[in-house]
């Protein structure tokens, strides 16, 4: 799946989560998480991590669907680690998405994360 950020800020994943959250609300948009690397790999033990072994990894991935006007959401990626997180929104040939909600959230997240 090629999918290009379109966004990077210096944050963990976990705060880049709760800032897009908040900005997007702030924008009338609904955005639902339906995804947490974390929380998916709680029961795994011995798991290593392709970038850090099993040591010390804070890489995550939020799977985010947001909704606005469009008739289908839009599925929203966060990725990171080592403190820095990429935001893409998924749009290919087998998931197209809205032009609209896509410009939406575009504008909504182009302000500084530390505001």
């Amino acid at each position: 799946m090629n999918i290009s950020p379109f966004l990077s800020v210096d944050h963990s994943c976990d705060e880049a989560w709760q800032w897009t959250k908040k900005l997007l609300l702030q924008a009338g948009l609904r955005p639902i998480q339906t995804f947490d690397l974390h929380t998916a790999l709680v029961g795994l033990q011995d798991c290593p991590c392709p970038n850090h072994g099993k040591n010390e990894c804070d890489c995550q991935m939020v799977v985010v669907l947001v909704y606005g006007s469009a008739s289908e959401p839009a599925t929203l990626i966060l990725h990171g680690n080592d403190g820095q997180t990429w935001l893409s929104i998924v749009n290919n040939s087998l998931q197209h998405t809205d032009a609209s909600i896509r410009s939406a959230i575009e504008r909504a997240l182009q302000l500084n994360p530390s505001e």
